[in-house]
């Protein structure tokens, strides 16, 4: 495909500078395909970028194209191809290992030191109109799911992993710290993993009515600011300590109490991630009652899950997209995902040109 024509992108610069700018449309090479980006949700770390710079170890030094949570339609492939075909409808893996190092040959290929992930300072993201991927890290959508839902397979991604480190099943009994987007799915995901009882505690009562109607069977605000306080909360609340907890919202208090309120020899999964925020955990407490604490770092093979979760019905995402912007609107997009404002979940930006 010509190099020329609109790709207009969404580029982050510097912290609070967010512009849109035409990029060549990428060529692609012999194992990767062109997609026509259709859809791409906003997530925490986009804004998170946008606000701070940085996450963790990953700092924007230089111009970046955000976005790594898209659905598209293959425009062209590269001749290596042989899975996919033009008009095929996907969603990709953001993350490009190496397949070579030891981890890769072992599966846990998110582990990859030479991992290249979609809108993580330096590698350009998918916010655009078209967009090159290698063709072994695309998943074909399952004819029963809109392209708009599967905007939200990759979020539903680190659900289904998280859920899995932390051993969800039949008859297990979570807690989820955190109400925003990752911690919404881990509540579907734990669900349809046959969870018994699902607790989701956040400071936004708002968020925690939300999650109700998404099957949560505990929905407890967070007004206490000693962890120790909000346990006891939540164990009084809900009559019980859990057998899991998964932390959602990269906040140290929540780390904290997800640890005070699950049961010995219970197990936390730590999913929120932000600087030093696991800096000060109750290592006496983990010690003396036996609690696994597992990490959590995006996702290895679930985006096939992620998918068959949506195609199936027993995971529904329709309710959480509420808000959808163009892509010239993409900075009014992120000033809704960052405030919040209008009730808004999950925010999608719209890259056709229809």
């Amino acid at each position: 495909m010509s190099t020329s024509g609109d790709n207009l992108s969404l580029v982050l610069n510097k912290i609070d500078d967010l512009t849109l700018e035409q990029r060549p449309i990428p060529d692609i090479a012999n194992d990767e395909v062109l997609i026509g980006v259709q859809y791409v949700g906003i997530c925490g770390s986009d804004v998170h970028y946008w606000k701070h710079g940085r996450i963790s170890n990953f700092v924007v030094n230089s111009p970046m194209v955000m976005g790594h949570e898209p659905s598209g339609i293959i425009k062209e492939v590269g001749k290596n191809v042989k899975n996919l075909k033009p008009g095929d409808r996907v969603v990709i893996e953001p993350g490009i290992s190496c397949l070579q190092c030891e981890n890769c040959k072992e599966g846990s290929y998110n582990m990859c030191p030479e991992m290249a992930f979609c809108a993580t300072p330096p590698v350009n993201g998918s916010l655009c109109r078209y967009y090159a991927h290698k063709a072994s890290f695309c998943h074909k959508i399952p004819d029963n799911v809109s392209l708009e839902e599967a905007a939200l397979t990759e979020p539903l991604a680190v659900a289904v992993h998280a859920c899995t480190r932390g051993g969800v099943s039949i008859g297990k009994t979570v807690l989820i710290t955190g109400a925003g987007p990752i911690g919404l799915v881990n509540l579907l995901t734990a669900k349809a993993m046959g969870a018994a009882k699902v607790c989701i505690v956040d400071i936004v009562a708002s968020r925690l009515e939300f999650a109700k109607s998404l099957g949560a069977d505990y929905a407890v605000l967070a007004d206490e600011k000693v962890p120790e306080v909000m346990a006891q909360k939540i164990v009084q609340t809900t009559g019980h300590k859990f057998d899991i907890a998964i932390e959602c919202s990269g906040v140290e208090s929540s780390a904290q109490l997800s640890l005070l309120a699950t049961k010995s020899r219970g197990m936390v999964v730590l999913v929120g991630l932000s600087k030093n925020v696991y800096s000060s955990l109750p290592v006496s407490d983990i010690i003396s009652r036996e609690v696994d604490v597992r990490g959590v770092f995006r996702y290895v093979n679930c985006h096939p899950i992620a998918l068959q979760l949506l195609a199936s019905g027993k995971v529904n995402v329709k309710s959480m997209i509420t808000h959808r912007f163009k892509l010239e609107d993409s900075l009014k997009a992120f000033e809704v995902a960052h405030s919040g404002s209008g009730g808004a979940i999950k925010v999608l930006i719209d890259c056709a040109k229809r």
